[in-house]
């Protein structure tokens, strides 16, 4: 679902906000773009509503990253021990991410937290680029997931 669309609390806006920088920090020259899907109901009936989908976009194609734009999809689950309690609301969580790179072609490659942390695809970005965009879905989980770590594997 589109991050515009998730920020439905001051909290939830904030950590939206906080993954734009992270990102944002660590390549300054990517443009965040918080509603990547279209609002057409093709489009609609695909959406995960438990994802908070943000795109990214380079001035222009990365040879490094062999990508034009970035779709990072966070996905999220209720926390059922927090859940239904008066006092509290649901505690939403970070179960992985899914980045994809796409240039005019379409999708050119992609890496899920999910699987084994690794990259998929015709082609994938540089090396140094892999382990910065894995350093920053590390962030994300400790940015939702203060009390857990990431399962990233030892090794890639």
């Amino acid at each position: 679902m589109n991050a515009a669309e998730q920020a439905n609390s001051i909290e939830f806006a904030s950590k939206i906000a906080a993954v734009v920088g992270l990102f944002k920090a660590e390549f300054p020259d990517l443009r965040a773009d918080l509603k990547p899907w279209a609002n057409d109901p093709d489009t609609r009936d695909l959406v995960d509503p438990d994802s908070i989908d943000v795109g990214f976009h380079f001035p222009g194609v990365s040879r490094l990253f062999q990508c034009r734009s970035l779709l990072v999809q966070i996905r999220l689950y209720t926390d059922p021990e927090n859940d239904g309690e008066p006092e509290t609301s649901p505690q939403r969580r970070v179960i992985g991410l899914d980045l994809a790179g796409f240039d005019h072609r379409g999708k050119r490659w992609s890496l899920s937290t999910i699987d084994n942390w690794v990259f998929s695809g015709e082609v994938t970005p540089d090396p140094t680029c892999r382990e910065r965009l894995r350093r920053c879905c590390r962030q994300v989980f400790s940015l939702f997931n203060p009390s857990q770590t990431s399962s990233e594997p030892d090794r890639f």
